[in-house]
């Protein structure tokens, strides 16, 4: 059977805003962030989308921000927190080294890269394995979610994507333990409306 995942980055927060390197650590939603929440919610609304069930970090930005998309009950995991950056969390993003980290900030006390990989393809698998999850929101963060792209970039209906922006969208079809992109969906928070990137017909 096949199943639809719709994978979504959370608002942005005050770290976000200041530039503060944020992964384990959390930071409350701002005002753009709320509104961000919200019109990405609307999309489902407006194309009449209803989730079996939901799942949001355990970081409070990921959390509140579902919460502001859906009503649905959700459930909170470790297991889609964002990458741990060890003792460069809250620092500046000036202090960043160049892409791809890596294993860089292993020596820091943070995860290697393909660990945090594969902690997020590992828990949003196993949660698409289970019984009466036919379509289901997963709301975490940005790098979690590239990552969780970059794993499935193979199957995907788009190809390689990039900008992954707050509130963003993702959308994949999930059929014989394979997940396939087929919609990615960023907003124009200025006027409430939405960006697809769907699958050609043709293709």
């Amino acid at each position: 059977m096949k199943k639809t995942l719709y994978l979504m980055r959370h608002g942005q927060t005050l770290f976000n805003e200041r530039k503060k390197i944020q992964g384990f650590c959390d930071a409350p939603l701002t005002k753009l962030g709320i509104k961000q929440a919200e019109i990405a919610g609307s999309y489902f609304k407006e194309h009449n989308i209803e989730f079996d069930k939901a799942y949001s970090s355990t970081s409070e930005r990921a959390s509140d921000t579902l919460e502001l998309v859906t009503k649905t009950a959700y459930t909170r995991l470790k297991g889609l927190k964002e990458w741990n950056f060890g003792t460069f969390e809250g620092e500046s993003e000036d202090l960043n080294p160049a892409l791809p980290y890596g294993d860089f900030f292993a020596a820091f006390g943070g995860e290697r890269e393909k660990d945090f990989q594969k902690r997020i393809v590992e828990t949003i698998a196993s949660i698409m394995s289970q019984e009466e999850h036919e379509v289901i929101l997963v709301v975490s963060h940005g790098a979690a979610c590239a990552q969780f792209a970059r794993y499935w970039e193979d199957t995907s209906k788009l190809g390689k994507i990039s900008g992954l922006k707050n509130g963003c969208i993702l959308k994949f079809e999930y059929e014989k333990s394979i997940f396939s992109l087929v919609n990615f969906i960023n907003h124009d928070f200025e006027n409430g409306t939405h960006m697809e990137a769907a699958e050609s017909p043709n293709n």
